[in-house]
């Protein structure tokens, strides 16, 4: 059986996924550089190939406020955004994960005002990490499709119930062409069988509340239910990418990947676009006999924490690259890691390395400079931990 490929785009990769994925309504807003995305699924939703409802609505507020309804009635809900966008919807993100609806969103990650940036970083999702959505952030166009699949199964199953965001890095791998292999539809049926009627949905044969008020007495509850359920979801994500290898090939090793982890003395992490230039820089230092090794974060929400503690066993130095500041301390994931390692036997020392803000290029020398400080770091030198990559004024 001969396999489909096509070459398009990071942007045409997430629409193929969705229309895989059969949602019965799409609310779309455009916004740079999400809009391809919306613009080819309201073409398959014109030329029939994809069967759904496509709701044009006037603001990113109204795309994510009209998927919760859809998805409060039982339907697959799609929305897609980047931004000032995300930021808009942040009041809605709350009230989809409260109220444990499985909608599934694209988000473009792209820098935020001001001053005005069109490409991508990673500030936008960053600022919503604790809006009860699981987040991914993919590494290329094959993976963007593959994760619209999975991230409906993950947030349709029953244990989970849990929105989710795929983040995909502006411009880098939006509009970057590469080739793609399409699954057949029958095969992604058989993966993603269609949506039953969750327990909290809305309907004429079992009337019900949602988005209740919760005092004091019983809100801790809510939101305790709702954490808890976040940090099971682990399980179910390491399942679900198990079971997409086994049926189509591909795996994704779960939360997270390491690469060349094994005899690592000094080990970078890395999410999204950025993990790819880094594979190349690894493969060039590890010919040169250099015992370094890489860590491809795919999941921020829930965090890996034993997983990353447990790749890092016996690595003496660890660097995290971050598209993004926290301004006023360090970076966002840089927080999270130090956090995670804090309860190690034997905690390796970590360095931050914020770079690529605005859609600043992260380039191969600037991620071998990166690897060398931390071996200089490692033997003692005296380097700041936070490091700006390829700044260009001296603050």
């Amino acid at each position: 059986m001969s396999k489909q490929k096509k070459f398009i785009c990071g942007d045409d990769a997430v629409a193929e996924g969705v229309r895989l994925a059969r949602p019965h309504v799409i609310s779309a807003y455009p916004i740079t550089p999400q809009t391809i995305t919306v613009e080819r699924l309201a073409e398959y939703v014109e030329e029939g190939s994809l069967k759904a409802e496509y709701l044009h609505v006037e603001s990113e507020h109204s795309a994510l406020s009209c998927a919760i309804g859809v998805s409060s009635v039982g339907a697959r809900a799609f929305t897609a955004t980047s931004s000032q966008g995300l930021l808009y919807m942040a009041e809605a993100l709350p009230y989809a994960s409260g109220a444990r609806l499985p909608i599934v969103m694209m988000n473009a990650n792209r820098s935020i005002a001001t001053p005005w940036n069109i490409y991508g970083d990673q500030m936008d999702a960053m600022f919503l990490l604790n809006s009860g959505w699981i987040q991914y952030y993919v590494e290329d166009a094959q993976e963007a499709m593959d994760m619209m699949i999975q991230a409906y199964r993950l947030a349709e199953t029953k244990e989970v119930m849990t929105p989710v965001m795929v983040n995909i890095d502006g411009f880098v791998l939006t509009h970057t062409y590469e080739l793609v292999e399409i699954p057949e539809q029958s095969l992604v049926d058989e993966f993603l069988p269609p949506i039953s009627m969750p327990e909290n949905s809305m309907s004429l044969e079992s009337p019900k509340s949602l988005c209740i008020s919760a005092g004091n007495d019983t809100n801790m509850e809510f939101n305790m239910k709702q954490h808890f359920d976040m940090l099971n979801s682990e399980y179910f994500i390491e399942a679900i990418d198990k079971e997409f290898g086994d049926k189509f090939g591909r795996y994704y090793n779960g939360m997270l990947e390491g690469i060349n982890m094994d005899d690592a003395e000094i080990a970078l992490i890395t999410t999204g676009t950025v993990t790819g230039t880094t594979r190349v820089v690894l493969k060039k230092l590890r010919k040169e006999g250099k015992k370094v090794g890489l860590i491809k974060l795919r999941v921020l929400r829930p965090f890996p924490v034993e997983k990353l503690a447990e790749v890092l066993k016996g690595v003496k130095a660890v660097g995290v690259i971050d598209k993004n500041i926290s301004f006023g301390y360090e970076g966002t994931v840089f927080t999270n890691v130090n956090s995670a390692l804090s309860t190690m036997e034997n905690m390796p020392k970590t360095m931050n390395f914020i770079g690529g803000i605005g859609g600043r290029d992260i380039t191969k020398e600037d991620i071998e400079i990166a690897y060398e400080k931390l071996f200089e770091f490692l033997q003692g030198e005296k380097i700041e931990r936070v490091q700006y990559m390829n700044v260009r004024c001296d603050y």
